[in-house]
């Protein structure tokens, strides 16, 4: 371990109340918090409970419980470390610790009246103030301590305006750890994050920068470098995303996986009813995109005795705007194949487009006028940054929604066949 990892350790167990661990990915802070934690374990009063919070219980077990129960980083420790998947309890040093999923506002009423000794919150950016502010009073027996660890966010984001700026007052110690921070690292493996997270992710988790969102949200695309007036082989027809509008546009995009290992955008369907004056129904919507996924030319392929360029695609999933529910029934009755709700957390999603478009492993059709119309004038929200959120304003976003649905809810497709690494944010 460096230096300031064991100095986390040993100051983590002399401090007040409140230890944070901030900084880069995969900078040692998991390691070196969890086993500040263990070790507290062995001291925690048995009058409160012990309880680990994340935003999930999944991301719990991902993040914590699967490494804790790792041999080669915690040795013969791991084999105290038990726990039945889907639970919300496990064992660990002979202790009861109970897991709490905090991924909205409502998760309070989870720890409403409980008297806890020991807690460890899992990227604490993420779970709602009014989670953490509960926690803190719950803190109710001598000696009870909070550990956190977290990704920075935005500067004034609460976390760090009324906690880590505070630290003094409050009894609250804090390090700040970068990618140098952690000697356990596999060689390249610092390289290749630096070049997989672009623009803003660069800064917050390559640098460990508490830094505004401003700005264009694809600050990296580029027109001469991701736009493209040829398709390659397309070896896959991966996916298709939908935005579902009525009074706004409608948007589809088909994603295919180039002979080239690159994802190419190489088709788009986009109905603007304002423009149009006239506005569909579910069941125009679903003839239109079928007759769309029907005509979609196929390049470098050649059918009939005319040798004419064939067309028609079908696609290996279809994800669609998830509040567009009677569209997707709509599909349904329509037996349409792979229809499925999109994944529509915004900034993951976000965060995967730009480091496709960083790495140039996404390039798009000059046919999609839509999608490249919005792509440089898709921007942070000033009004949500100044209240320490990242949200991209909600004007000229449909092809871009598109994208996002598509790109991120495939990603368990393309990331083998790129060969590009899972993005972990809690390493």
């Amino acid at each position: 371990m460096s230096p300031i990892q064991l100095q986390s350790i040993t100051g983590a167990l002399s401090t007040p109340q409140i230890a944070v661990w901030s900084g880069a990915v995969a900078s040692g802070k998991t390691i070196a918090s969890l086993l500040a934690f263990l070790i507290l374990i062995t001291r925690a009063p048995r009058t409160g409970l012990i309880v680990v919070c994340g935003r999930t219980l999944q991301t719990i077990e991902r993040n914590l419980l699967d490494v804790l129960q790792s041999p080669e980083l915690f040795g013969p420790i791991a084999a105290h470390v038990h726990h039945t998947t889907g639970s919300t309890t496990a064992v660990i040093l002979g202790r009861t610790v109970h897991l709490v999923g905090a991924s909205d506002a409502r998760a309070e009423g989870r720890i409403r009246g409980a008297t806890i000794a020991l807690a460890y919150v899992d990227e604490a950016t993420l779970i709602p103030e009014s989670f953490w502010t509960m926690l803190l009073s719950r803190l109710r027996v001598r000696d009870a301590r909070l550990l956190a660890t977290t990704n920075p966010d935005g500067p004034r984001h609460w976390l760090r305006r009324d906690y880590l700026l505070r630290g003094a007052e409050i009894g609250l110690r804090h390090w700040h750890l970068t990618l140098d921070d952690n000697p356990g690292l596999p060689e390249g493996f610092a390289e290749r994050l630096k070049r997989q997270y672009v623009g803003l992710w660069h800064r917050r988790f390559v640098l460990g920068e508490w830094c505004l969102a401003e700005g264009a949200v694809y600050e990296m695309f580029d027109d001469d470098r991701h736009v493209v007036d040829a398709l390659p082989p397309i070896d896959r027809w991966l996916a298709a995303g939908v935005d579902y509008g009525t009074v706004n546009p409608f948007a589809g995009l088909l994603i295919g996986v180039g002979a080239d290992r690159r994802l190419y955008v190489t088709a788009e369907y986009r109905h603007d009813s304002r423009h149009a004056r006239r506005q569909m129904t579910d069941a125009e919507y679903s003839a239109e995109l079928r007759k769309w996924l029907a005509h979609v030319p196929r390049p470098h392929e050649i059918t009939g005795p005319d040798r004419a360029p064939a067309r028609g695609v079908r696609p290996e999933r279809i994800y669609v705007d998830p509040s567009a529910a009677s569209f997707m029934t709509q599909l349904w009755s329509d037996k349409v194949s792979s229809v499925t709700a999109a994944d529509n957390t915004v900034l993951d999603g976000i965060r995967a487009v730009s480091s496709l478009l960083g790495q140039d492993r996404l390039r798009v059709h000059r046919s999609c006028t839509g999608l490249l119309a919005e792509l440089p004038g898709y921007s942070w929200d000033p009004a949500w940054t100044e209240r320490g959120e990242d949200r991209p304003i909600k004007v000229d976003d449909h092809s871009v929604d598109a994208l996002r649905y598509a790109l991120y809810s495939s990603a368990w497709q393309w990331r083998a066949v790129l060969r590009l690494p899972i993005l972990d944010l809690a390493a």
